[in-house]
């Protein structure tokens, strides 16, 4: 059971500012002494890293689609353990879920799962008199209870007054009203926001002034009171102590830094409980894997951005190409993929699958049902899994090896070949705690 107080950030559609209202939010209450924790709906990797900066701890997920909707109150009380609030970041719209399923893992399947009381974000600033009918079409359609609105990008005191009286109109209070504000805009790019890691001063500067905006048109009170209006929740936190260590403490290097950023905090979570001993490497900075290394997982980000440091680093390149070619296992996901082809854009890779990557001007998104075609050291053949895919690029095999997964109907994807799992579906672990188990014992034996 959990009594922490929390709200769930929400909006009509994508760009009407959850993100800087979340962000904003975290980083007003920790500025008021607020122990607080930031939550993320759905797959993003990137608003994560801004939740951290702002509350000085972890950034996490709660997708039901990737983990399941039994695990997303234990994983939240997990993640908000020892704080006084908690703050979820939606995803999309507010009923947005899975295509074809209909609110099955929207923001609104996660307020009710976690009985959080629901904050919309508005832009404002083509809206009149008839932002009441959008927050009447809200508030009545569905079963979450929306208890407040805060209106973004708005223009003048006029339009705020105008804007706060049709509210009212429509009996929802008005949380808070934030200006047009240029200076806390973060960067974006082909796949959304630049990483916090990428850009760490900018960054700071930017939470910071995130907090002096909501601070000053936001009523911190008034939210904190409808945060805490949440009933207790009958949760028995996660833990990564569900997996069963091997008695060997393996060093598993993880990538990191700023081409490989894409990450759930779950997985070295577990990975560490199943009995490795993680150890961060930089593909960019580092030149050697960790000391003893014994297996590496890599996973998203974007390497295409930093393609001539990565194929720079030959000495990285040749350690990686080594630690294949002695059988450990690899677990690679998008971006890991790109890294361990011979060629990204032209550009020498780790050469440790028989493929050259490319970008495209297509964007491939979406959750994947897929079936491990073959053995490897993240699951059985046979296996099945729910992961999403999300990239710009494309992948050409060369030669054969074996297939990692089926999904689009039956369709192959991805690579198997000795310890190597690459691929472009990126999983979150606290779904499947197995594949730690099972990437440890391998890295043991």
């Amino acid at each position: 059971m959990t009594g922490i107080a929390r709200l769930v950030v929400a909006a009509p559609a994508s760009g009407h500012g959850k993100t800087t209202v979340a962000t904003g939010l975290l980083a007003a209450f920790a500025a008021r002494g607020t122990r607080v924790a930031g939550f993320k709906v759905g797959p993003d990797y990137i608003d994560p890293g801004y939740h951290a900066l702002a509350a000085g701890r972890p950034g996490r997920n709660l997708d039901p689609v990737l983990v399941g909707e039994e695990r997303i109150g234990p994983l939240f009380a997990h993640g908000g353990a020892g704080a006084d609030l908690a703050v979820v970041e939606g995803v999309m719209g507010l009923y947005d879920g899975r295509v074809g399923a209909g609110d099955f893992g929207s923001t609104a399947h996660v307020a009710a799962l976690l009985a959080a009381p629901v904050v919309l974000v508005v832009d404002a600033s083509a809206q009149g008199r008839s932002v009441a009918a959008l927050v009447h079409g809200f508030r009545s359609f569905g079963s979450v209870r929306l208890a407040g609105v805060i209106l973004n990008r708005v223009g003048s005191d006029r339009h705020e007054s105008l804007l706060r009286d049709a509210c009212e109109e429509v009996g929802t209070p008005v949380l808070g009203a934030l200006r047009r504000h240029r200076a806390v805009a973060a960067p974006s790019r082909h796949l959304g926001l630049v990483p916090v890691v990428e850009r760490s001063a900018e960054a700071a500067a930017s939470v910071a002034a995130l907090a002096d905006l909501v601070a000053e048109g936001v009523d911190l009170d008034a939210v904190l009171a409808v945060a805490r209006t949440a009933p207790p929740l009958a949760a028995t936190p996660w833990t990564p102590s569900f997996v069963e260590p091997v008695a060997a403490r393996p060093v598993v290097a993880v990538a990191g830094g700023p081409a490989f950023s894409f990450g759930y905090t779950e997985t070295a979570e577990l990975l560490r409980a199943a009995g490795a001993e993680v150890s961060t490497v930089d593909p960019l900075r580092d030149e050697a894997l960790p000391a003893g290394t014994r297996a590496l997982v890599v996973g998203g980000g974007f390497p295409e951005m930093y393609a001539d440091r990565l194929a720079a680093n030959v000495p990285l390149r040749a350690a990686v190409a080594a630690l294949a070619a002695s059988g450990a296992p690899i677990a690679a996901e998008c971006a890991g993929l790109l890294w361990l082809c011979r060629t990204l854009d032209g550009a020498g890779m780790c050469g440790v699958l028989d493929a050259d990557a490319t970008m495209t001007d297509r964007l491939t998104l979406g959750y994947r049902d897929a079936v491990a075609l073959s053995d490897s050291s993240v699951a059985p053949a046979g296996t099945r899994v729910t992961g999403h895919e999300f990239h710009r690029t494309q992948v050409t095999p060369r030669a054969g090896a074996a297939p990692a997964w089926a999904w689009r109907g039956g369709e192959p994807e991805g690579f198997v070949a000795g310890g190597v799992h690459g691929s472009y579906l990126h999983l979150h672990w606290a779904g499947h705690p197995g594949i730690a188990r099972r990437l440890v014992a391998a890295a043991s034996a």
